[in-house]
Parts: structure tokens; sequence; C-alpha cells
């Protein structure tokens, strides 16, 4: 789950990540302690206050690394990094100075903060160079060995080095799982598309057939009352029958029925007075392929009715094939418009291919064929 403030894994974390790096600021007690014991000098003041303005900047630091992070970005820019870390040094540098060597414990934080802000290659350069500033200042000052100490600073990079590397890890897979999720949806509009398109397209040649209706019914008031009563039914029953199918798809439950598709072809060319031909049974066509087989009987059809200026029309369904065959003009427009480049692919994704041919002198066969896999 997301929130405008990041995703709510992330943000606990965040909280949590937050109180684990303020409690490692427990080993800037003693330099903030030895500028106590000094604080009848200035140098004791100069301490105590550089010792908590380097723990508030760390801490902020590591607060808005995070915040950043939250948001799926893996670092700050080196030019917004580089003055965080540089003021970290100069308040480490300081500290040093005021409290001697337990002003070195705050190398640890300094490696941390770079590895944190920095590209691997440079956050692991600065960590050496702390490590190797630690052992050079304790030596020369003769403050005891701090190769402990420089141990430490290795190890604490290190040990973030690996923590960022997971989260960049996680960065990357939350990047990747939304730019899946942005797919899909355009996947899912471009389907939404391509149904609307062809159930529009059905009912738009359902209100050809109306208005052709209408006109007939308007000569028929005058001739045969009885027969203007049938057409204004008819009518009525077809101006319904697109209007659920509108609603259906708008509500995304549109489910096509291969024998009802069948039957509405017939009454779509005999309402436009296409002699139909149209199978009996549908039993022999598998589940998975009678919905790919609905939307060719209708995509066909609707080219009949809109386009072809055919007298007769064929229906035939087997197995793993159907087709739609017409005596009329053919209609070579229609072959890359829009309603039979989304029945290619919904016959791709059903394992099958169409094929368009010109059976005969001016009829056009639409045929839609699933192949044996050998």
């Amino acid at each position: 789950m997301t929130t405008p403030d990041g995703p709510v894994v992330t943000r606990r974390w965040g909280r949590f990540g937050f109180i684990f790096a303020a409690a490692w600021t427990v080993f800037l007690f003693q330099p903030f302690l030895d500028g106590w014991a000094a604080r009848d000098q200035v140098r004791g003041w100069i301490g105590m206050i550089a010792t908590l303005a380097f723990a508030v900047t760390y801490l902020a630091m590591f607060r808005w690394s995070h915040t950043r992070r939250a948001h799926n970005e893996f670092r700050p820019p080196l030019n917004q990094a580089v003055p965080l870390v540089v003021a970290l040094f100069g308040l480490a540098a300081v500290m040093v100075v005021a409290v001697g060597s337990s002003g070195l414990s705050a190398g640890v934080f300094l490696a941390v903060s770079a590895v944190m802000l920095f590209p691997a290659w440079l956050g692991g350069l600065t960590a050496l160079t702390v490590a190797v500033l630690v052992e050079v200042i304790s030596t020369v000052m003769d403050w005891g060995s701090g190769t402990g100490l420089s141990l430490g600073v290795c190890a604490a990079a290190f040990a973030m080095f690996g923590v960022t590397k997971l989260i960049n890890r996680n960065i990357e897979l939350v990047r990747e799982r939304e730019a899946s999720e942005r797919l899909a949806v355009q996947e899912e509009r471009t389907r939404m598309a391509r149904d609307l398109h062809d159930i529009l397209g059905h009912s738009l040649t359902v209100i050809t057939v109306i208005t052709v209706k209408a006109e007939l019914v308007g000569r028929l008031l005058d001739i045969d009352i009885d027969r203007a009563r049938t057409e204004v039914a008819d009518l009525e029953r077809l101006s319904r029958d697109a209007l659920a199918d509108v609603r259906q798809a708008v509500q995304g439950i549109r489910g096509l029925s291969l024998p009802v598709e069948i039957a509405r072809a017939g009454e779509a060319l005999r309402s436009a007075g296409i002699e139909a031909e149209l199978p009996n049974s549908t039993e022999s066509v598998p589940t998975g392929l009678r919905e790919l087989f609905a939307w060719t009987v209708r995509e066909g059809v609707t080219n009949v009715v809109r386009h072809s200026g055919a007298t007769h029309c064929s229906v035939t369904v087997g197995e793993r094939e159907v087709t739609v065959v017409d005596d009329g003009a053919g209609c070579a427009e229609s072959v890359h418009g829009n309603g039979l480049v989304g029945l290619r692919e919904r016959a791709a994704a059903a394992g099958a291919r169409v094929v368009i041919t010109h059976p005969q002198l001016g009829g056009f066969s639409l045929h839609v064929l699933k192949e044996e896999v050998p």
C-alpha cells in the first residue's frame, strides 16, 4: 500500500530507523562529557556546542536521506550531499581540537554519512580516508593506538554499504512494480477501448437498421398498419438490445455468448435484407474458443451489414475454426480497421490466426483458425 508519504512499510521503518540512528549517538556522550569537564574554559563550551551541533546535523542528514529513499530516490545529488558532509567534517574537527581524543569518535559517523550520501566508490574512499586520519591523528598527538577506532570506522562503513545496497535494491523493485502496474493499466485501457469499439460498432450497425426500419414504418402507416406495428415492435427490441450492450460495456461486465451472437447475427442480417445461412449448433466449440468465435461472428457480420452490399452471408462454426463469408462487393478498406485489428489481437492471445480472403469475385471471407499444437 502506498500513501503520499511513501509506502506504509517504508514509513514505519523510517520511524524505527530514525530511533535506531539516534540511539547510536550515545557514542557522542564522551566528547560532550569531556567538554563539560572543561566548562571552566572556552574550549570546553566549544566542545559541547560542536558535539551537540554534530549530533543534530547527523540526525537531520539521516532523516533527509531516508525521506528521499521513502519516495524511491536512490541518493541526493552531490551538490546537496557534499555541503552536508563538509559541515560534519568541520564540526568533527572542532570537536577534536576542543576535547581531544574522544572527539575522534565522530569518525564513525562521518564514514556512515559518506556511504549514505555519496556514490559507492566515493563513499568508500571517504570512509577509508577517515580511518587513515583517525590512525594518523592518534599517532601524531600521542593519544595511544587508534587502530581499534579505525577498524570500527571501516566496519561501520561496510555495514552501512550493505544496508544501502539493500535499500537501493528495494527501491528498484518498487520502481519495477510501479512500471508493471502502469503497463497493466495501459493494457487494460487498450483492451477496454478495443471492446468498446467492437460493441459500439455493432450498436451503430443496429442504429442503421433502426433508421431503415423507421423509414419503412413511415411508408407502411398508410398502407399496412399491422405490418407497421410489427416493424415498430422490432424497432423497440433492437434499440433495447443496443442500449443493453452499451450499458454492459460501461459496467465492464460484458461477456459474449456464441449462440447469442449467432442469433443476433441472423436478426441483423435479415433486418438488412441479407439472406443468412447460420449453424444450428455450437456444441462442438471448446469453451476456450467460444468468446473468440463470438467476437469473430460479431465483427464479421457487422462488416457485412455495414460495408459489403451483399445479398447472402454464411456463417460456419467448427471445432477449431469459424468463417463468415458474403457475396458482396467486398470491404477492402475494413481489412485494416480497428475492429479487425482488435480481432487479430484476441486471436493471437488465444493461439489462433485470422485469415481474410476473397473466395469469389466480389466476395469476402473472414476466417479464424485455431491451429493444432504438434
